[in-house]
């Protein structure tokens, strides 16, 4: 039994106040593994506060960011002005705002910023899960899934099936909007829809314990999924 945990951190979308909340709720310690498994930015109101809250905790446990479907529009829109306006319309917006008030464009953004997005991971596995920003494909091995699947696609939980290595698939992007996560044994899918008054979720993949926080920085707790404190 591993003397450390594994946590999974839903969408954050530029909610600070809720993830500050949880991270003092779950407290992790050096020795901790925090997976946030995508979309940092966008559509909230603090994305600048969000990557320099998750810079500051990789120094304080073990990381592994992933990249959600937003971050891949932010680094498009660095290599191009039609990029750009595309990620403008879906939340980019918000995001250079939480930068600078009077600045609508990517220099605003600090290199810093960019280097810790750009270095996300598609995904991560240990011998029991798997962690992914939107969907997978269940005969798939996860390094032959194209990113299109991998960030963007939403899940269809009628057609869902375990994954092809037995692992336990943890994943964000598709917003349960009741605020509970979604538990189907083979998947659990923990992007709560924070940003649209919902929760932030952070899954704890040894115990199946759940932390839950809110833009009012709100905490409620679950034993298992499913089963409050």
């Amino acid at each position: 039994m591993e003397d450390y945990r594994i946590l999974a951190i839903g969408d954050i979308h530029g909610c600070l106040t809720a993830l500050r909340a949880l991270i003092d709720a779950i407290n992790p310690g050096a020795d901790d593994l925090i997976v946030p498994l995508g979309d940092f930015i966008d559509c909230g109101p603090d994305s600048r506060g969000v990557i320099e809250q998750l810079i500051t905790l990789s120094k304080r446990c073990r990381m592994v960011p992933l990249l959600g479907n937003h971050e891949e529009m932010l680094l498009n829109a660095l290599e191009s002005k039609s990029e750009f306006r595309y990620w403008l319309k879906l939340g980019g917006k918000q995001t250079l705002e939480s930068y600078s008030a009077y600045r609508l464009d990517l220099e605003v953004i600090p290199a810093e910023h960019v280097a810790f997005i750009r270095r996300c991971r598609n995904y991560f596995e240990t011998q029991t899960h798997i962690f992914v920003h939107g969907n997978y494909e269940p005969a798939l091995p996860m390094h032959q899934i194209e990113g299109g699947k991998l960030r963007w696609e939403h899940l269809d939980v009628i057609r869902l099936r375990p994954h092809c290595s037995g692992k336990t698939v943890v994943v964000g992007h598709t917003p349960q909007k009741d605020g509970m996560v979604l538990d189907l044994g083979f998947l659990v899918g923990i992007d709560t829809d924070c940003c649209r008054a919902g929760w932030l979720t952070a899954f704890d993949v040894s115990t199946g314990g759940i932390v839950q926080a809110d833009q009012s920085g709100k905490i409620r707790r679950f034993s298992r999924i499913g089963v409050k404190s």
